[in-house]
């Protein structure tokens, strides 16, 4: 059979790819308990991990409270069973301990972008020492273009964020961005979902660590812009971060994180991922 694509344009090449994937990769069955709980395994074996220091945050259902994981606790130690539901001035209305005083800043983030799902706080390694220099990220690779442009940067470290004061900066840094990279702190990402800023901490992560390494070889180049763009609708689509997700996940339980679930889900299983 001859092939019918090759003069095909790129652009319908792409609606053609984004239709397949809606077809070939089915919605995940996870609760949001239970990627919350992925997330914060997943984030730990990806180097996010400092101690008790990071909040992984989710919407609940009921308006002005979300998820999150108990004061106390690593984020390899978080399971689906001991989340905890706070409002949002802290209380917990569900789940026992107290949630970090940090997550104030959550509450702002919430209140100011609707659109957010879930925030990831954390001080991986790469990012932290980034984060020294007073430098913004930079973005030059194609891999790491779902942060062109969407990545703000606060170039000044308010303190610890435990008050309003850092809350309403942090916000207004982070502006209408999906990330912000932290001054002598470390990073945040916002998104429409927990899929999606699970996949965007890692690359996050991973971006940092590649410009430390770029930069002490020589000077970093700019990528053009268009392209760049391009790249990040691309990357960023949400079926892929679905996969992306997926596969984190299968990866962590591959690695013994079974305990963060009650009752593993069907998406455990590669063939319920399109993978």
């Amino acid at each position: 059979m001859a092939a019918e694509t090759f003069a095909t344009a790129k652009s319908d090449l792409v609606e053609l790819a984004h239709r397949r994937m809606t077809a070939a990769i089915p919605d995940n069955d996870w609760t949001v308990r239970q990627k919350l709980a992925l997330t914060c395994r997943i984030l730990f074996d990806a180097g996010h991990d400092s101690g008790l220091a990071g909040q992984i945050t989710a919407r609940a259902e009921r308006p002005g409270t979300y998820w999150t994981q108990r004061l106390g606790l690593g984020f390899d130690e978080i399971t689906e069973d001991n989340l905890l539901l706070v409002d949002e001035d802290l209380n917990v209305l569900e789940g026992d301990g107290m949630a970090n005083p940090a997550n104030r800043f959550h509450s702002w983030i919430y209140r100011a972008r609707p659109d957010v799902a879930c925030v990831i706080h954390t001080h991986p390694l790469h990012i932290s020492a980034l984060s020294m220099l007073e430098t913004p990220l930079v973005v030059s690779h194609m891999d790491l273009c779902p942060l062109y442009d969407d990545c703000a940067f606060l170039e000044k470290w308010p303190g610890i964020p435990v008050g309003n004061e850092e809350g309403e900066i942090i916000t207004a840094a982070l502006g209408d961005k999906r990330a912000v990279l932290l001054a002598h702190h470390g990073q945040l990402v916002a998104t429409g979902s927990i899929e999606e800023s699970c996949t965007l901490a890692v690359l996050f992560e991973r971006a940092a660590r590649l410009q430390l390494l770029a930069s002490a070889a020589g000077k970093i180049q700019e990528i053009p812009e268009l392209l760049a763009r391009e790249a990040h609708d691309w990357i960023s689509a949400p079926k892929r971060g679905q996969a992306s997700f997926a596969y984190y996940a299968r990866r962590a339980l591959r690695a013994g994180h079974t305990d963060a679930l009650s009752v593993p889900p069907a998406s455990a299983h590669p063939t319920q991922n399109g993978a």
